[in-house]
């Protein structure tokens, strides 16, 4: 999608992070202390990358997951801007930057995935019906 199409359905600051590689402030995102029980999709495209199985406190002040839903569907890069090297997550069906990956997570994986709440759009696990 064109950028000017991105402006077009994406709010303000869910561009410049998912477009721009921007980041949110912490511990101000919508889904920072977040909860319930689904899956957290890519905000641009509707891919599903976390389950609120992987998710938990950080304390970073980001949604903090061990581990994606599939391997594939997080794509990485080496950033070394803000005079840090780190690696870049972003969602491999159309590119949206989500935020960082790091070696400091829980078991089983020890990675700590911070990602941006504007970068991603929550699906309620159905509740199971008799």
């Amino acid at each position: 999608m064109e950028n000017q199409n991105w402006k077009e359905v994406l709010t303000p600051l869910q561009y410049q992070v998912t477009r721009e590689k921007g980041t949110e402030r912490p511990f101000t995102g919508e889904y920072y202390a977040h909860k319930e029980k689904g899956t957290y999709l890519c905000v641009c495209c509707g891919e599903a990358l976390f389950s609120s199985d992987s998710k938990y406190d950080s304390g970073s002040g980001w949604p903090s997951y061990y581990e994606p839903v599939r391997k594939e569907v997080i794509a990485t890069e080496t950033d070394k801007t803000h005079g840090m090297v780190r690696t870049e997550i972003m969602c491999q069906n159309c590119g949206a930057h989500l935020g960082h990956v790091f070696p400091d997570g829980p078991k089983p994986t020890g990675l700590r995935y911070c990602v941006n709440s504007a970068s991603l759009k929550f699906q309620k696990k159905e509740t199971e019906t008799e």
